[in-house]
């Protein structure tokens, strides 16, 4: 699903150093602490991509209120990818052997070096160098457009906010709105060095014109085309992409070669299940009823071919994870993120992973765990993500669940363990705590600024530590409502 983030700003915005986001390699952990910082230091950009997002999720409310029926919704939709993953296996030879039947080629690739080397070869074998895609996370996973960079065949990113990032050289940071971090201006900056237009041009519908008169000519020209999968039909053999703009049908129709490159995880039963979740992702995304455009691929059209790349890439691994195995339910709809204080306020960028926000604190430590070993812990734990999830995922429950794995498998800093060990030990015997909690409230009143406010304590960095009421609430019960009965 796609969305141009970038389309409308308020007018009076300005342009300020833009926070930038960069790809991450090895498997050392990741500091996003400080990745953050550099979002929070452009406080127009922070105060945006918060706003922009709180707007979305306040669209999703007003769609839920009015839809009686919702939580019914939720449950069945719950119950329809819960049956699937625990039947995926029978799902998936249904839906290979009917796409055949379709005129459908379908591949297996067990990781994304598979996926990506099974894309090649299509495209080699048929002298392809130019291929134009729709928004797919599943090859940022793959990593896709840098293999094919290197193969000598050039992807052109159709989505107006996906096509705004490979222009700056930046990953989405975004499920559904690539580029929800950048202003106007930053668009404006990037087509002027890219495309050749005016850098003090930064009207929306300039640039967006801009954008389709340089990009129209790749497509009709292109060779090749991909598209990602929404939701997969096993019954009918039949895949079902939902767009804002109709790239994908573009990408698709154009050229006579169409690729979709899909996670195992997007299959659904019955076209009659279909229904349920296409109501759902467009509501829980956007706040809108539906998308401008949900296009059915049933096979190739006359004189043309399409195959369809299955894509395991660590998911059968995370189906037997059991505490872990639900994520799989997600259809990327991004309304976790939208309603996140830490990622509305921090930026998807911050994560250094290929998905942000409270989903990406559960998918990415299933890929590597010692990378992401600091995701999880980039949470309140206030549970508004798992209360907005269209499918029910328990994603604060599985936040939780990974801290824990994280702390047994020793992936966490030597300061933090220790830390941690010592609030357990005074959290666990009340009679410590309390004087712990007297004592602290009468110090920290006392303490120079220095003290509170230095490089070792990340809580002053961007905030001012709360004052110390003058009484804890068991005092003032002890004194006021001690002595009644």
């Amino acid at each position: 699903m796609s969305d141009s983030s970038s389309e409308r700003r308020p007018e009076n915005q300005v342009a300020e150093p833009q926070p930038r986001g960069a790809r991450v390699h090895g498997d050392r952990p990741i500091d996003q602490a400080e990745a953050a910082e550099r979002f929070i230091a452009a406080p127009l950009h922070q105060k945006q991509h918060d706003e922009r997002l709180w707007t979305l999720r306040s669209r999703r409310d007003g769609e839920m209120q009015a839809m009686p029926e919702w939580e019914e919704m939720r449950a069945l939709a719950a119950a329809i990818k819960e049956h699937t993953l625990t039947h995926l296996d029978k799902y998936l030879e249904m839906f290979e052997a009917n796409a055949q039947a379709n005129g459908i080629q379908v591949h297996w690739a067990k990781d994304g070096d598979e996926h990506n080397r099974i894309v090649q070869e299509i495209l080699e074998s048929r002298g392809a160098k130019t291929l134009i895609k729709s928004k797919s996370m599943l090859t940022e996973e793959c990593r896709f457009r840098e293999h094919m960079a290197k193969v000598g065949i050039e992807v052109i990113e159709t989505d107006l906010g996906e096509r705004i990032q490979q222009l700056d050289g930046e990953d989405p940071s975004h499920v559904v709105v690539p580029a929800v971090h950048k202003l106007r201006t930053d668009v404006a900056k990037v087509f002027a060095e890219k495309l050749g237009t005016d850098p003090n041009d930064s009207n929306i519908y300039h640039l967006a014109e801009a954008q389709r008169q340089a990009t129209r000519p790749l497509i009709l020209n292109a060779t090749a085309g991909m598209t990602g999968g929404n939701f997969v039909v096993a019954e009918t053999g039949t895949f079902v992409v939902c767009t804002n703009e109709g790239n994908a049908d573009l990408s698709a129709n154009v050229p006579n070669l169409h690729i979709a490159s899909i996670g195992i995880e997007k299959l659904i039963p019955r076209l009659e299940d279909l229904p349920v979740f296409v109501r759902m992702l467009s509501r829980s995304a956007l706040g809108s009823p539906i998308t401008q455009y949900t296009s059915h691929f049933r096979g190739p059209r006359a004189g043309g071919e399409m195959h369809v790349v299955l894509v395991d890439n660590g998911r059968s691994e995370r189906l037997g994870m059991e505490k872990f195995w639900t994520s799989l339910k997600c259809i990327r709809c991004g309304a976790c993120m939208n309603t996140c204080p830490v990622y509305r306020r921090s930026g998807g960028l911050s994560y250094g992973a290929t998905y942000s926000g409270p989903i990406g604190l559960i998918i990415d430590p299933t890929f590597n765990a010692r990378k992401y070993s600091n995701l999880p812990f980039s949470s309140t734990l206030n549970g508004s993500c798992t209360n907005v999830c269209p499918v029910k995922i328990n994603i604060h429950e599985q936040i939780y669940a990974w801290r824990q794995e994280m702390v047994r498998e020793h992936e966490t800093p030597f300061v933090k363990r220790a830390a941690m060990k010592a609030a357990g030990a005074v959290l666990s015997h009340p009679a410590i705590y309390r004087a712990a909690v007297e004592t602290g409230n009468a110090a920290i009143g006392s303490l120079p600024r220095f003290v509170i406010y230095n490089g070792l304590n990340a809580w002053g960095k961007h905030r001012e530590v709360p004052h110390a009421p003058a009484e804890t609430f068991h005092q003032w019960y002890k004194k006021n409502r001690g002595d009644k009965k």
